[in-house]
């Protein structure tokens, strides 16, 4: 093959990037840019001779030098011996040249079949692997193409390869909006719309991202901008598609939630026929009028406004079994398929409305990459899939209407079908129904078909004694008739005379959801002495589940018998492995085993020290890996001393994964124990301190928050002033990390005063620390040096370095936005300098945060911008994303003020993306603020003014009328 050396070397070409050969591994010189300008003009001929008057216009153009001919021999010639045993690769024919190249020897030709696959993979419906093969395309890019290759040819075909580029980069973005990736798609688009800004196409684009996005008001700001734009520059008007877009936002099309700009011909996702609903049992019984009512409403749903059906009754009472007998009565009516999921409602940890719609939405045929993040965009994509076909959705055992409705289809012909224990009055256009217990008869005969005819008859009054016992709920109903049914040698009396003593009445047969029981005691009944003190104590500890370490501190047994007992309860039915190492209950079962501990557990205080134990095994945990991300912090000499001991960690990744994969299980036990008083509940404030890097990271804020709420209400009750100022201290770094700087502010101060009376370290520390920050956030900047000079004070008194470092980092701060930058910037060295003294982990991102504040402040701006891009990789790394963004956002400010304005969009977009959902409004204000300066400088003013329209209503929300006032004077100014 031409271009192979015999020694398996193959000779390599690019042009898009730099003029370079390759044999092998090793960089050819390819001479003067005048015979590079020759190589690319054979190169890109794709192996056809081309005549040397061709080869002189493409080098010289109208100018060619005298000997010009000549010259091009000479170049020839050096090409040949640059190849060395390939120079038969380049050819002499019809006085002219040519190149001949095996088959992937050119990058182009390797960029050019990537993109044809994309095609032929998105023409078959696999958006995915088309998206995939672009960027492998478009990796092939090394820059611009033909880079400093003189030249007429090179300059034409320069822009074409460019235009190429632009087109592959469209049509990537096209699909990532396709996929679902709209949220990451505007920060690109923002910065292309910026480099090329009379490209309507990419104006379309970032409209439509926009407004998948629920970003509607700057989407139609961008045609407001590219209509000015076009008329100035071009006195044109937008082109048809732009046009046709802008009136689909402004009626709202529910297709642009799922679908692109109508006429593109993208094939959308397959859609499938879901068919979930779970079996109907065969022995129904009775309840005619409700089935009437309810199969009146599902048949009417065709032709009219979703129907919306919520059955509402007590645990037991048969919501679930009515509402599937239904669904599959009515199951002709909904062609296109039904949908069902158990919501968990009665459980502690019930079923997110998010995850929920990822579910669906993959039943319905859209693939993963394709499913957006957060709750109202997928609820938009779950309508939008939904629109135009007939669906019914099954939502059983919901908590409350706050739940349910995100998960409604919403359209015409579409209906839903709600179980819940709470009447739901606050669901809009619900149809309601109330189910009681069964009549007499209904009770009957539902008993007699599960205990058979014969048995039943011979004693008809012993069995309608039992029905009543059971008081005619369904589903103690059959849990009594399933044990005689089983038992041939009891008679139906016997079942009677059993539930007739009251006193055993609830042990047999429990209401509610607590009606299983007696089916669950068959089971606990028959294990051994060792695996019955297991069922009931790891029952006890909330939480969504519990690993094998944490199981070995409740039960106090080492990890391999712990074990060994665990996987004997998951052979028994009893517990369910949820993951190698993890176990869970089901919820039921887990009521049972807690009412059992409280039965058999003797003596009782075994139950408070196995829980005791479990919050000491987490505390110790929590603080080794607190401690260890820090080296020099106090923690450790400060908590509460624990008597269970942990995990020890040497690794700091392996103790960060730890922490994490923890997070929902140690939370639920810090509320579990704050209505506990004494060192438990110290302890449960002291795990919170250790902690703190769940809600940083913007991970588990929400869960993180409700326990230091319920904490601070049982330490203020017991009077135990050291645990409520702890309990303070954490909640005001709460508020402050989610821009409720008044609460933060309240919380601090308090924090502080108890501290005062305690002589507690920790407040007087971490209290004052959080208060200058929020000082600074407010610009009230002496107050703010006066408590972070506090702080310092204290740190140093306690001998914490990572606590000094904070501190002197955060009078940087003060130093910089006061005018002394020269201060403020050894303040950041000093602070970065014993981050890097102690070899912290992702706390060195901090340091090099401060440090890059302060060089901006200075006005260094590329060395900030080298501190935060140094940042942003630790905190990447280290899964901090509520700080990864706020450095995105740093960035952006820098960028702004260096006058790139559109890398500065783009990372004020990014930085939006990794804070949806954390950190606050107030950051978003900020963050809207910078990027609305941004697009104003980039002559994008109606999207600007859209930006800070809503940055104004954030800080007005919040109260902040500094803030408020600096955005209103730049409405202002744009309006006029």
């Amino acid at each position: 093959m031409a271009g192979d050396t015999g020694h398996g070397q193959q000779l390599r070409f690019a042009v898009l990037g730099p003029v370079r050969a390759w044999r092998g591994g090793e960089a050819l010189q390819t001479g003067s840019p005048q015979q590079r300008a020759l190589l690319a003009a054979l190169l890109l001929r794709g192996g056809r001779t081309a005549t040397a008057p061709e080869l002189v216009d493409a080098l010289w153009g109208d100018d060619p030098p005298h000997a010009a001919l000549a010259a091009l021999r000479t170049y020839a010639s050096r090409l040949r011996k640059a190849f060395g045993p390939d120079a038969d690769v380049l050819v002499s024919e019809a006085g002219g040249y040519a190149i001949r190249t095996g088959v992937g020897c050119l990058d182009i030709d390797t960029a050019e079949r990537l993109a044809a696959e994309a095609d032929k993979a998105r023409a078959a419906g696999n958006g995915t692997r088309a998206r995939a093969l672009i960027n492998e395309a478009l990796a092939v890019w090394d820059g611009e193409p033909l880079a400093n290759v003189p030249g007429p040819y090179a300059d034409t075909q320069r822009t074409r390869l460019e235009e190429w580029r632009l087109g592959l980069v469209e049509t990537r973005l096209d699909l990532d909006l396709e996929l679902g990736h709209h949220a990451e798609a505007v920060s690109e688009l923002t910065a292309l719309t910026a480099a090329h800004p009379l490209r309507e196409r990419l104006r379309e684009l970032l409209m439509l991202a926009l407004y998948r996005g629920g970003r509607q008001a700057e989407a139609l700001a961008v045609y407001t901008d590219t209509r000015r734009l076009l008329d100035d520059e071009l006195g044109v008007e937008p082109c048809a598609e732009l046009s046709e877009l802008q009136q689909r936002i402004l009626r709202g099309d529910a297709d642009l939630t799922l679908h692109l700009p109508a006429d593109r011909g993208i094939a959308g996702p397959t859609f499938i026929r879901p068919a979930q609903l779970p079996a109907t049992v065969p022995d129904f019984t009775g309840r005619d009028a409700f089935v009437q009512e309810l199969s009146h409403q599902l048949a009417t749903a065709e032709g009219r406004v979703m129907a919306v059906s919520a059955v509402a009754g007590i645990g037991g009472v048969g919501k679930t079994t009515l509402a599937v007998h239904v669904a599959h009565a009515a199951r002709d009516h909904f062609p296109d398929g039904q949908l069902y999921v158990d919501l968990q409602g009665t459980g502690p940890v019930v079923a997110e409305p998010e995850a929920v719609l990822g579910a669906f939405l993959r039943a319905l045929g859209i693939p993963d990459p394709a499913i957006p993040e957060g709750l109202q965009e997928r609820s938009a994509l779950f309508r939008s899939t939904l629109d135009g076909r007939r669906v019914l959705a099954l939502l059983d055992n919901a908590r409350d209407a706050a739940q349910v409705r995100p998960l409604l289809p919403g359209t015409e012909g579409c209906a839903a079908l709600v179980t819940s224990r709470t009447r739901m009055v606050d669901l809009a256009g619900a149809h309601l129904v109330d189910l009681d217990v069964m009549s007499p008869e209904e009770a009957l005969v539902l008993f007699t078909r599960i205990v058979g005819t014969e048995r039943v008859a011979a004693e008809r009054d012993a069995a309608m004694d039992t029905v009543a016992a059971c008081g005619f709920l369904p589903l103690a109903i059959r849990i009594a008739a399933s044990r005689l049914a089983a038992r041939r040698t009891w008679t139906v009396s016997v079942l009677a005379r059993k539930l007739a003593d009251e006193r055993r009445r609830l042990d047999e047969l429990r209401a509610g959801d607590l009606a299983v029981t007696a089916s669950f005691e068959l089971g606990y009944g028959q294990l051994e002495p060792a695996q019955a003190r297991a069922f009931r104590l790891l029952g006890l500890p909330d939480g969504p589940d519990i690993s094998l370490t944490a199981a070995a501190a409740v039960l106090d047994l080492d990890v391999d018998t712990t074990e060994e007992l665990l996987e004997t309860l998951v052979d028994a039915s009893l517990l369910e492995s949820a993951a190698p190492g993890r176990y869970r209950y089901h919820d039921l079962l887990r009521l049972y085993a807690r009412s059992c501990a409280e039965r058999d557990e003797h003596p009782p205080a075994e139950r408070e020290a196995a829980l005791s134990r479990l919050l000491d095994f987490y505390l110790a945990t929590a603080a080794g890996v607190y401690v260890l991300e820090r080296p020099g912090d106090q923690l450790l000499k400060n908590i509460t001393p624990t008597a269970y001991p942990g995990l020890a960690f040497t690794d700091r990744a392996a103790g960060a994964d730890w922490l994490f994969a923890e997070a929902a299980c140690l939370l639920a036990c810090v509320r579990q124990h704050a209505q506990d008083s004494g060192e438990p509940m110290r302890k449960a404030v002291d795990l919170l301190l250790a902690t703190n890097d769940l809600t940083e990271s913007g991970a588990y804020s929400r869960l993180y928050a409700n326990a230091a709420e319920d904490l601070l209400v049982t330490t203020r009750a017991s009077g135990d002033i050291r645990a409520e100022g702890r309990a303070r201290t954490v909640l005001a770094h709460v508020h402050s990390l989610s821009g409720r700087f008044p609460e933060a502010e309240h919380q601090a101060g308090e924090a502080m005063r108890l501290a005062r009376a305690d002589g507690d370290v920790i407040p007087s520390c971490i209290a004052a620390n959080i208060r200058g920050i929020i000082g600074i956030y407010q610009h009230r900047y002496e107050e703010a040096e006066a408590y972070c000079g506090q702080a310092l004070a204290s740190f140093r008194a306690d001998g914490n370095r990572p606590g000094e470092a904070s501190a002197l980092s955060n009078l940087s701060r003060i130093h910089g936005d006061t005018g002394r930058t020269d201060s403020a910037v050894r303040l950041a060295e000093q602070s970065l300098g014993i981050y890097h003294e102690l070899d912290v982990s992702w706390r060195l991102a901090n340091g090099h945060y401060a440090y890059g504040l302060a060089l901006h402040s200075a006005e260094r701006h590329q060395e900030a911008l080298t501190q935060f891009v140094d940042a942003l990789a630790i905190f990447r790394d280290n899964r901090q994303r509520m700080w990864e963004g706020w450095s995105l956002f740093r960035m952006a400010e820098v960028l702004h003020a260096t006058g790139e304005h559109a890398r500065g969009a783009a990372h004020a977009e990014q930085a939006l993306v990794r804070l949806r959902g954390i950190g606050g409004e107030w950051r978003r204000g900020n963050i809207l603020t910078v990027l609305g300066h941004c697009l104003d400088r980039l002559g994008q003013q109606g999207r600007a003014r859209a930006c800070w329209t809503d940055a104004l209503s954030v800080f007005e929300q919040l109260g902040d009328e500094e803030e408020a006032s600096g955005v209103r004077g730049l409405l202002t100014r744009v309006d006029a």
